[in-house]
Order: structure tokens, then sequence, then C-alpha cells
């Protein structure tokens, strides 16, 4: 088992990745010309969700420091994907953006040599969450890296980062994992049965973090599930405001379950720290950190609920991409199979015009939420967009 093992159908990616950690290999041993050729100080890893950006940004730092680039099993590795190693800096956030001083606190690291390991490596995987201010903060450290350090960026689309960031680093493309191999990852890692593991696969389109979600859980499968019924309830105008209305709380209520996992256990952790209760604490100061954390959880809790709403009209829009493919006898496999007798009757009272426009509804509708447009309005427009085509 290597570190590149859990970059399911990213063979070439993974090649352009091994050749980079070959010439920085060859960097460490003195050695120049040729031999350090594919080796750079800033990357910028691009690939649509789920395609894995980030266990691709883990999997090359991880590489970058173990002595037989990227054995899996060595200490350096290990600690590596677990988060632990303290040459390896990996910043993500659950919050709508990644502050300033985040980045400011990353660029302080960058300048330090390494430690342990080879290279001092800063992951950051939500890139294209930079605020306009941490984008600058972090731009003359990749105009003028460390000796030894190694930026690597992901984000979904290089569009995302800012363009003085991006022309700085290499490019590296993901594609989206095909069906095939994503069903094989979840059989032979998961142990799920071939026959679910296929229905993940092309349920989740690619996502391979969705198609783990949908293989192991029978919740997650039902919610799906409850989304696809939509389409075939749209009948009045009253039927398309209940839908989006039941739509947003059904997001809300996933979210709220998700926060309520970590909210309390941050806040506890937060009070011990501060020493609430105890005869050293300072109520003031408390008070002022306890709110920050409650603004923090709220922000993360509306990104949750933005991602369910996405990740809903995702499965929406895979829908009536299978209705037009039977309208316009494309011959492709169809994302819904199991639904095969309810899309061609779905597709029999429309023509591929109509359902041309309600894919655009769709995509509106995505575009409005990213926007902040609130959700129930946006969902209301689409869900009447769908109903009249």
């Amino acid at each position: 088992m290597t570190v590149w093992d859990d970059l399911v159908g990213q063979e070439p990616a993974v090649a352009v990745l091994r050749k980079a950690v070959s010439g920085a290999a060859a960097a460490i041993r003195g050695e120049s010309g040729a031999a350090v050729v594919g080796m750079t100080h800033a990357w910028l890893i691009t690939g649509p969700p789920g395609s894995g950006r980030s266990n691709a940004g883990r999997a090359f730092a991880a590489a970058l420091q173990c002595p037989d680039q990227g054995c899996g099993e060595c200490n350096g590795c290990k600690t590596v994907l677990t988060g632990a190693h303290p040459d390896v800096s990996l910043i993500r956030t659950e919050l709508l953006s990644i502050r300033v001083s985040e980045i400011r606190e990353l660029v302080r690291r960058a300048a330090m040599s390494p430690t342990q390991g080879r290279w001092q490596v800063m992951v950051i995987e939500d890139a294209d969450r930079l605020t306009e201010q941490a984008a600058d903060a972090l731009l003359k450290s990749i105009e003028e890296p460390a000796p030894r350090t190694v930026w690597v960026l992901c984000a979904p689309t290089v569009e995302d980062v800012v363009p003085t960031i991006r022309s700085r680093c290499r490019l590296l493309v993901l594609r989206t994992p095909p069906v095939n191999a994503v069903a094989q990852m979840l059989v032979r890692k998961l142990e799920i049965d071939p026959e679910l593991a296929g229905f993940a696969a092309r349920a989740a389109q690619g996502h391979i973090g969705r198609a783990r979600a949908l293989a192991r859980d029978e919740d997650v499968r039902a919610r799906r599930s409850k989304v696809l019924e939509v389409p075939f309830a749209l009948r009045d105008l009253g039927a398309c405001l209940k839908a989006a209305q039941q739509l947003v709380e059904a997001a809300k209520e996933e979210a709220k379950a998700s926060a309520e996992k970590v909210d309390e256990k941050e806040r506890a952790a937060l009070e011990q720290a501060l020493g609430v209760g105890t005869k050293g604490a300072k109520p003031r100061e408390a008070n002022a950190a306890l709110k920050e954390l409650e603004d923090q959880q709220k922000a993360r809790a509306k990104r949750w609920e933005r991602d369910v709403l996405d990740r809903s009209l995702v499965d929406l829009m895979a829908l009536y991409r299978d209705v037009l493919v039977l309208q316009t006898k494309a011959g492709a496999e169809l994302i819904n199979a199991e639904l095969t007798r309810q899309i061609e009757a779905l597709g029999a009272r429309t023509t591929p015009e109509s359902t041309v426009r309600r894919l655009g509804a769709i995509t509106h509708c995505r575009e409005a939420i990213e926007t902040n447009v609130a959700p129930l309005l946006a969902l209301e427009a689409m869900t009447i967009g769908l109903f009249e085509g």
C-alpha cells in the first residue's frame, strides 16, 4: 500500500506527482539538470468535487517527506496523512472563507527550515476560499519562497484562484474518477456488495466521498431518494412551493445534525482552555472568545446547509440529464438506472427543449444560492421552473 492508493482513477496525475517527487529527491542529493525536472515550489491542484484534490495534496506532501517516495508505511508517511508531521501544514476551513490571520501564520511557518523532514510543505485544501487580503498575504511567500518550502494549493477550477497566485503555480488537473474505478475501490477497501457499490458509484457521479456515504449509510440513500421524488410531485403551484420548503427544511435538519456533533465538543474544549468556572477565569475575555466561537459555528452551519442543498440540486440535474438521454436516444448509461420507468414516463410527457430549460432552472438556482440569494426564494423559483418547463 502506498500514499497514492486513495487517488482513484487519477493515474496521469499520479505519474506527474511521482516524477516531481523523484526530482525533489534528486535536489536533496545535490543533483541538478534533468534529474530535478518536474519539481517546483508551488502547485495548484484542481478538479471537480470528490475527485480527490485534498488527497492528492496530502499524498504529495507525504511522498516528499518519505525516503522511499511514498511507501505509505514509514513514520513520515503516516504522520503526514494523519496531520501530525511537524513540517507539513494542512489548512482547510469549514467556514465560508479562509481568514488573513490564518494565512499570515502559515507564511510565518513557511519561512522556517524543516525540523525533521526534507521539506516544509504547506497544503491549502480550500484555496478557492481565500479572502482578498489572505491572497495578498500569501502572494509574496509564493513569489519568493524559502529554500526547501513547497506550497500546494487545492481548488475546484483554476479560475477560483486569483490570477496573481495561479500564474506562479504549476497546474495539475484531476479528472472525474470513472464509475468502474470508484465501484472497485468500494468493494476492495470497504468490502461493499458489488451491486450496492455500482449503485453508489453511479449515483455519486465520480464523487468519492459521496460514494462512500451512499454505500455505507442507508439514511443517506433515503435522503437522496426523497430529493429525486420532487420532479414527479410538481403537479401545481402549491406543490412547487411545498417541494421548495421541504428541500430547505431537510437541508437545515441535516446541517444541524452534523453541527451538533461538533459544536458542543468545541465549546467544552474552549471553556476548559479559558478556565470557565474556575477562580482564574476572566469573564469578559471568556465571553468574547465564546461569542467568536458561536459566530464561527453559525457560519459553518450556513456553509453546511448550502453544501447539502447543492448536493440535492446536483442529484436533480442528474435525473433530468437521464430524461434528456432517453429523449434524444443518446445511448449513454443512465445515472439513475433504478428509476428507468419513471424517467421514461417523465420524458414522454415533455420535449428535449423543455428538459434543457429545466436543467437551466437548476443551474440558475445553484448560482443564485452561491451568490447569497435566500435559499427558499431560489428553490421556489427553481421548482416553478421545473413545473412549467
